[in-house]
């Protein structure tokens, strides 16, 4: 039996930059596993809609053969209810072909890998805006309504600010502050002038040009691009999916 087919689901945008990124983070994922059957999918909702629909592709890879598939949901926190909008596209597939095999893997979550990435996007943004001095670093993030999930937004800062040795405070574009004008601002009031802002997002979108242009205008001097196609995010992608093919495995 061939190995289960991986499908990287992600919400659906108007952004064509978020479409753009997930088919070149899929790219990424195709070249480190060019034996897998790997394909992008979306989860449409309301105006926001996407190509391809995550039914059209079940329904392809159901016909081409494939009786197993795991999901890799392309979801950084538990924000905007991702989780029930993914369990329900899931769910409907399943009623659609009886006979298939679905597993749903965790999300990609705050991984402490993706430290190296943001150091890697902080670096390029630095460079772009010709600064060599930092004394505070801003970690933002989407921000959730589920306390836990932006909690460990908070631990990935600490980490951050550890590794640094410079002050770091996570920020949400989101449900939840400070805002990353507020926490700009915060850092400012403590007479702290050379401040930067990492973006924890996955793709660019409307949440990140809100998040940037709040930094900018409270006083930052660089704000990074989201973590976006990048080898070790398309490593995790590929770890989740190991895990789900291994549930898959009757006991």
């Amino acid at each position: 039996m061939p190995a289960p087919a991986l499908v990287a689901l992600a919400h659906a945008s108007r952004d064509p930059r978020t479409t753009s990124t997930i088919t070149e983070l899929v790219d990424q994922v195709k070249t480190q596993r060019p034996d897998l059957r790997v394909e992008r999918a979306f989860v449409q909702h309301g105006a926001h809609r996407g190509k391809p629909d995550f039914q059209t592709v079940v329904d392809r890879l159901v016909k081409a053969g494939h009786e197993e598939i795991v999901v890799v949901p392309l979801v950084m926190s538990e924000a905007f209810g991702a989780p029930s909008d993914i369990e329900g596209a899931l769910a409907e597939a399943g009623a659609r072909h009886p006979g298939l095999r679905l597993q749903c893997t965790a999300i990609l979550g705050m991984e402490a890998c993706f430290l190296e990435v943001l150091d890697q996007r902080m670096r390029e943004a630095l460079q772009d805006a010709r600064v060599r001095e930092l004394d505070a670093l801003v970690l933002a993030a989407a921000g959730s309504t589920d306390p836990l999930a932006n909690q460990s937004v908070a631990r990935l800062a600490r980490l951050w600010g550890t590794h640094h040795r410079l002050p770091v405070t996570a920020a949400y574009a989101a449900n939840t502050p400070p805002a990353t004008g507020e926490a700009v601002r915060a850092f400012r009031a403590e007479g702290r002038r050379h401040i930067a802002v990492a973006s924890l997002f996955l793709t660019p979108g409307e949440l990140t040009d809100r998040a940037e242009e709040l930094a900018l205008e409270a006083g930052a001097i660089a704000v990074s691009k989201p973590l976006g196609a990048h080898p070790e995010v398309a490593r995790i992608v590929l770890a989740r999916y190991a895990v789900g093919a291994v549930e898959l495995v009757p006991v």
